[in-house]
C-alpha cells in the first residue's frame, strides 16, 4: 500500500476513535441520580406513546396539507374567473 492511504486509514481510524470517545465521554453517568425538585410523572402506556409520537404528527400533518390545498384550490378558482 501506498504512504498515501495509509495517511488516509491513520485520519480516518483517529476521527473515529476520538468520535467514539466523545461520545462515550458525553453520555450521562448517573442518569438514574435524581436531582432535587425532580419529579418524574408516570409513564406513558404503549397506545399513549404511539398516539403522541405517530398519529399526532401525522393528523396535523394531513391537516395542514388539507388546509393548504383548500387554499391553493380557491386561489385559482379566483384567479381563472377574474
Amino acid at each position: 500500500m501506498s504512504n498515501k492511504v495509509n495517511k488516509n486509514v491513520l485520519r480516518a481510524g483517529t476521527i473515529t476513535a476520538g468520535t467514539a470517545l466523545m461520545l462515550l465521554m458525553s453520555s450521562p453517568a448517573f442518569a438514574l441520580t435524581r436531582d432535587d425538585g425532580d419529579d418524574p410523572g408516570p409513564g406513558l402506556s404503549v397506545i399513549e406513546t404511539l398516539g403522541l409520537f405517530v398519529a399526532l404528527p401525522i393528523v396535523l400533518f394531513l391537516v395542514i396539507a388539507g388546509l393548504v390545498m383548500v387554499g391553493d384550490k380557491s386561489h385559482k378558482q379566483a384567479a381563472s374567473k377574474g
